[in-house]
């Protein structure tokens, strides 16, 4: 068995599967791994993938030809998951789907088949998450009229979230930092927005918890505060439609009264 060992990005996984595909060694004698996150087996050579975006943007291409772009959105979406197995598994969809000849273009269509369902299934997770994190971020505005936000999701969904904030603010600079991944998306106003990565994100790390607009924080929280009734207090259903792990980024449960709260429930 062969393992190719691809960096954690969609590029890296998407290499990984060119450079196994290409390598000819039978689909069944190969396997994709995610650096840092697998356990070296015996009898197993492990093989570096150094990141090429040509050989990323080949498969990509492929993909989008020959199969569609609603698995390309599946496979690129299960690349930033958080899964152990995320490469073998968009390896091993694109195997289904290649391997179908003209049926491929319906692969998405065949949940019956294991490697077609877990894309899936790690597709819907990532989607969800990213649709969650819409509505619960928040914005605060500096000195320097930049709005920031700080996530910690627990995939990597900030290249998801970016086109839908510069649609809604197109001229406002804003970054989205995810604390969890140390990465972060970055909006100038003009232009395309960008990613940041790894130390590239370090002076982010300033902005973490401050911001020069605590009075009109206070404001909000309070008002959230207030408007509850007490006696339709229903703390389960609260945490269903708003998980636990989203409210320490969220100005509304920021302040002590409310932190206090957030600790009964």
């Amino acid at each position: 068995m062969v393992v190719f060992v691809c960096e954690d990005s969609p590029e890296g996984i998407f290499t990984g599967v060119y450079d196994a595909w290409n390598s000819r060694l039978g689909h069944e004698n190969v396997r994709l791994e995610v650096q840092g996150e697998y356990n070296y087996s015996l009898f197993s050579e492990y093989r570096e993938v150094a990141v090429d975006r040509l050989k990323a943007q080949k498969v990509v291409r492929s993909v989008r030809r020959s199969l569609s772009e609603l698995a390309y959105s599946w496979i690129y979406r299960t690349a930033l998951s958080e899964r152990e197995d995320r490469a073998e598994a968009v390896y091993r969809f694109l195997v289904c789907g290649f391997s179908a000849g003209a049926a491929g273009r319906r692969i998405t269509e065949n949940l019956q088949i294991p490697a077609v369902q877990t894309v899936f299934q790690i597709n819907r997770a990532v989607a969800n998450e990213a649709h969650l994190q819409t509505e619960f971020l928040r914005f605060a505005e500096y000195s320097d009229h930049v709005l920031f936000s700080e996530i910690g999701p627990k995939n990597r969904v900030t290249a998801l979230l970016m086109p839908y904030f510069t649609d809604r603010l197109p001229s406002e600079p804003f970054i989205i930092y995810d604390k969890n991944h140390q990465e972060a998306g970055v909006w100038t106003g003009k232009g395309r927005w960008y990613m940041m990565r790894g130390a590239e994100t370090e002076p982010l790390q300033a902005f973490s918890g401050r911001t020069d607009q605590s009075e009109y924080a206070a404001l909000w929280s309070a008002f959230f505060h207030q408007i509850g009734i007490k006696e339709r207090e229903n703390p389960a259903c609260q945490r269903m439609h708003l998980p636990l792990r989203y409210r320490k980024y969220m100005t509304e449960f920021q302040s002590g009264s409310n932190r206090s709260n957030l600790a009964k429930l």
